[in-house]
């Protein structure tokens, strides 16, 4: 398999050479603080004096995944800290298409790319399910997709790109059609701590074999550097993740497991919620402007991407570039997450020059 360069390193590599100053709002990484306690939990580590340097259990440090549990009531011993969430997909992929149970997965369209891309990597064949104009994916047309041959039914809500958010009811009805065709639910619910709307069920809500939960701390608590996300996995399910993760990490990185740790203790939810809400008002800037611009385009239940589209001015590369060259914002085409949205640009919210942003799309358009 050759390496290509991921799309969102080809966007923002073009606007970090443009010859005009450039908004990113490409990348997902949050441009607020962290909390107090990783940088309390990193000196506190660093005071140990090298006494604790050394590798930590491959399946994470035992109070973080028993703190984790404890957060999410499950069992200590279905966690596995992982290299992020990317990690813990992978391995969540890797395990449903490993039993022999089919080569299918189920994703949405639109869909975060690194999906389609791990599933081919693992031998997978990807299937797409599209979502509604909202967002919004109807089970049923899950359902009629699902069939013997499906290992994986994959969805991440708070979704990226659309920012929908799954309620109850549905994330109920994916388990039940994972488990009536003998596939495994993977949710990434990286976003949990930005739901706008009230509405976000974790598939946790339902017991169940055929369903896995990823999450990291990289978003909510601003730190997509440190690495340090996992997977909540059934019994049937965690030693063969446990040994691939072993066998090409042997373990996670120490000192960031123990800030993270020292991070939870020690974080109120207003902290969260600071940033939920600083999330919402950037949305309503946002699209205000678009409004402006005679712009089709998202409004998020979650997550903080909007998805718009400009009247004959198509999703491709090439206008990603024209809007770097031309109006200084650098925004994901929208061909890089599947055929439903090609003429669509997703803009991440992630930068305090959100107002600035809009001005400058509003005037490119009008």
């Amino acid at each position: 398999m050759n390496y290509e360069t991921p799309q969102f390193f080809r966007v923002m590599q073009y606007a970090a050479a443009a010859d005009r100053d450039v908004i990113d709002m490409v990348s997902g990484n949050p441009d607020w603080e962290a909390p107090a306690g990783i940088a309390e939990g990193l000196h506190e580590y660093a005071d140990l004096g090298g006494t604790d340097y050394q590798y930590p259990p491959s399946e994470g440090l035992a109070e973080l995944r028993k703190e984790t549990a404890a957060r999410r009531n499950v069992e200590p011993e279905s966690v596995i800290v992982t290299n992020g969430a990317g990690e813990a997909n992978h391995l969540a992929l890797a395990a449903a298409l490993d039993r022999d149970a089919g080569s299918e997965v189920l994703l949405t369209d639109p869909v975060y790319p690194y999906y389609p891309g791990k599933t081919r990597l693992l031998g997978g064949v990807p299937r797409s399910v599209p979502v509604d104009n909202d967002g919004r994916l109807d089970p049923a047309a899950v359902r009629e997709r699902a069939n013997s041959d499906t290992a994986a039914i994959v969805v991440n809500t708070p979704n990226n790109p659309t920012g929908a958010v799954y309620p109850e009811e549905t994330m109920t009805e994916l388990v039940a059609i994972a488990e009536d065709c003998g596939a495994v639910l993977v949710s990434d619910e990286v976003y949990d701590h930005f739901d706008f709307s009230g509405d976000f069920s974790s598939a946790l809500g339902v017991d169940s074999a055929h369903r896995v939960v990823t999450n990291s701390f990289s978003k909510s608590m601003a730190i997509t550097g440190f690495r340090v996300g996992y997977g909540i996995f059934p019994p049937a399910l965690r030693d063969a993740a446990r040994t691939r993760h072993m066998l090409a990490n042997v373990t996670g990185t120490r000192p960031a497991q123990y800030a993270v740790l020292e991070a939870l203790r020690s974080t109120d939810r207003e902290y969260y919620a600071a940033n939920r809400d600083r999330l919402e008002k950037r949305v309503a800037t946002f699209t205000d402007a678009l409004d402006d611009s005679g712009a089709e385009y998202t409004t998020p239940d979650g997550a903080f991407y909007v998805m718009a589209r400009f009247a004959g001015f198509p999703g491709t590369m090439a206008n990603a570039e024209r809007l770097i060259d031309e109006a200084g914002v650098a925004g994901m085409p929208g061909e890089t997450f599947g055929e439903t949205r090609e003429d669509w640009f997703r803009f991440a919210l992630v930068t305090p020059d959100v107002t600035d942003a809009a001005r400058r799309l509003a005037e490119f358009f009008e």
